[in-house]
């Protein structure tokens, strides 16, 4: 991979954190920090990968449960399309909101510890979701259960940062990512197709099952961890780590990215059920659930980051994902189900994409306090997801579809400009370096 993203060059080790211990059994793994580290092919490498693919699994299913049923609790509940909104963007802001605080646990309890209890506790929430008496106990408890999710993206970053090889990093965040995709399409269309026969409660009830046997199938899968090291995170130690990514300006170019990526992917999987359930679609809550099949893509085009961008660059890559996805969202404004589920198919290849390269360059630039790094990203992500989701709802009641696919075209216009600020920088340095080689 190169050694720049979004911003000017910046030199990648491949080495872990100093926080990091290593396997010194000999003077070979002594000198080389990658010894003993998880790697394609190497033992419990798949176990890893299936273990991290469960969990994401987990996380976009119960993360965004209610997205495909909002028409049906609206219709229940007797509330405008925003107002339900909340019961995802709740669940996206508690997690955001908990994202910080939980990677400073994760460095005193272990990555492994906290994200199986952030699964479980999670998982049980999920379990008392469906008998909430009416919207308001619903969104609290989506907000709690989002608080308790942010215990995985929190740590799985940063395990994965800490015990796979470098090389193999975006491949293995890439199968995580991928496992998200899986989560959030498998979690729609068996809510859309129950919901259609049972309801809305028992569709959440059967998220909340599938989500405890993921949790199940991690703990059982995930190996320990061998290069962890734990240490006491007070608040002012977190407070200089956090001033510390913030001030990086490549960090903060990649937050920002995530953030207006996940703006665009709210909003359109917030409102994309109510469009489709309405003139001139009419279609059924079961098909509507079936059409979050495109997340498949999702799932190829996260898993494909690594190639994409060892063929075009990380800033190339992002290039590419931010085009794929204004295509899809001009795409979905025409009234046929064909060129919407097109348009549906390029937003979420471009946004799962754009995902995984960002955070990818996350956990490779920072070299110390990587839990913390990736919880900034994280946050900012879920915050972009929160508003998307909320802002995309109230743009639909007031403009309809039209105004929703606004609101994304001027996200991706931001982070297409903050990729081009940082193409141009790159450029301008490269051009010093020549000129003082010259000199």
């Amino acid at each position: 991979m190169p050694p720049a993203d979004t911003g000017a060059s910046v030199t990648i080790r491949a080495a872990a954190s100093p926080q990091s211990s290593t396997d010194t059994s000999s003077p070979a793994a002594a000198q080389d920090p990658e010894s003993g580290k998880l790697h394609p092919g190497g033992p419990g490498y798949r176990r890893m990968s299936f273990a991290l693919f469960a969990a994401g699994v987990a996380t976009f299913a119960l993360l965004y449960s209610t997205q495909a049923l909002l028409p049906a609790i609206s219709s229940d509940l007797n509330v405008s399309p925003d107002q339900a909104s909340w019961t995802v963007s709740a669940a996206t802001f508690g997690l955001a909101l908990g994202v910080i605080p939980l990677s400073a646990v994760s460095e005193r309890l272990g990555r492994r510890t906290l994200m199986t209890a952030s699964l479980a506790v999670a998982s049980l929430i999920a379990l008392l979701v469906p008998f909430a008496p009416s919207l308001g106990v619903l969104i609290a408890l989506r907000t709690v259960q989002g608080v308790a999710l942010a215990g995985l993206p929190a740590s799985a970053m940063a395990f994965l940062a800490e015990e796979v090889r470098a090389r193999a990093l975006v491949a293995a965040i890439g199968l995580f990512v991928a496992g998200n995709s899986i989560g959030g399409m498998s979690g729609r269309i068996v809510t859309g197709w129950v919901a259609q026969g049972w309801g809305w409660r028992a569709a959440l009830g059967a998220v909340g099952l599938m989500a405890v046997v993921c949790a199940v199938a991690f703990r059982l899968l995930v190996p320990k961890a061998r290069h962890f090291v734990p240490r006491s995170v007070g608040p002012r130690a977190l407070a200089r780590t956090l001033a510390g990514h913030l001030g990086n300006p490549l960090l903060r170019r990649l937050y920002a990215i995530g953030a207006l990526f996940m703006t665009v992917f709210g909003a359109v999987y917030t409102v994309i059920g109510y469009r489709l359930v309405a003139e001139p679609f009419n279609l059924p809550q079961g098909i509507v659930g079936s059409i979050f099949v495109v997340y498949l893509v999702g799932t190829v085009s996260s898993a494909a980051a690594g190639k994409l961008v060892a063929r075009m660059g990380r800033r190339g890559a992002l290039y590419l994902a931010v085009g794929a996805t204004t295509t899809g969202l001009l795409l979905s404004l025409t009234d046929t189900v064909a060129a919407v589920l097109a348009g549906l198919i390029l937003i979420t290849a471009g946004f799962f994409a754009g995902h995984a390269v960002a955070s990818s360059a996350v956990s490779r630039t920072a070299t110390t306090a990587r839990a913390q790094a990736s919880a900034l990203y994280q946050c900012s992500y879920y915050i972009g997801s929160s508003l998307g989701g909320a802002l995309g709802a109230a743009a639909f009641r007031a403009s309809g579809w039209p105004g929703t696919v606004a609101l994304g075209l001027v996200a991706l216009a931001a982070a297409a400009s903050i990729t081009l600020y940082a193409t141009r920088k790159a450029v301008v340095e490269q051009r010093l370096l020549r000129l003082g080689k010259a000199a």
